[in-house]
């Protein structure tokens, strides 16, 4: 595993270090303690596994350099590491494409739960996100909510299932395990899933499931 640490704290880049070595301690770690060093590390290494990315940093705003890196490497995972726990801005930053939120202030625990979790191919929804309330839709919106309400309906008993554990942070591999089918039927629940809510990622399915009530 290759992971870029991007903080300009050197003691949170250590503290984050040492949760990774946990994870895995053969992980190679590469750190960066401004904007410019980490838009320069990640084109300089496109094998990144993930980056870990602050939402303040010097030379570069957090929310700019999610976007940039999202457009120029879509195939790396970003984490925001930030300590802010603001609801919307959570929101914002998955939305945007992060894999995960997390804020700097959760148990360490509950840091390592969510970046094996995002390691695994899933992404991290913070409790603050589910919590905070989107902003009100336009009426053309609100036609849309109404068309996901009916498709959704629409769902199968097991489909239900599988959407309940994806809103859970499960992967597809522990969706297996716990209803005990096949990774390919897994894949064409979410594959349906996803169509019925009108979204590309699990990110935006769990976004959109807060936003109708099926969480």
């Amino acid at each position: 595993m290759k992971v870029l640490v991007c903080d300009d704290h050197a003691v949170f880049r250590v503290g984050l270090s040492m949760v990774l070595r946990g994870i895995d301690e053969t992980a190679a770690l590469i750190e960066a303690e401004d904007g410019a060093e980490a838009l320069r590390l990640v084109a300089a290494h496109p094998d990144l596994d993930l980056v870990l990315l602050d939402l303040q940093m010097p030379g570069l705003d957090g929310r700019s350099g999610l976007r940039r890196l999202r457009a120029e490497h879509p195939e790396i995972p970003v984490v925001i590491v930030s300590a802010s726990e603001e609801g919307a801005g959570m929101r914002e930053a998955l939305e945007a494409g992060a894999s995960g939120y997390i804020p700097k202030g959760v148990p360490e625990a509950e840091m390592r739960a969510a970046l094996q979790l995002v390691i695994a191919g899933g992404v991290y929804v913070p409790r603050g996100a589910l919590a905070a309330a989107p902003p009100a839709p336009a009426p053309d919106a609100r036609a849309r909510q109404e068309r996901r309400r009916a498709r959704v309906a629409g769902l199968t008993p097991r489909q239900r299932e599988v959407l309940q554990l994806m809103l859970r942070g499960l992967t597809n591999r522990e969706i297996c395990g716990v209803l005990s089918i096949a990774e390919g039927t897994v894949k064409a629940h979410v594959a349906a899933i996803l169509e019925a809510l009108d979204v590309s990622n699990r990110t935006e399915a769990a976004m959109v499931a807060r936003d109708l009530s099926l969480d």
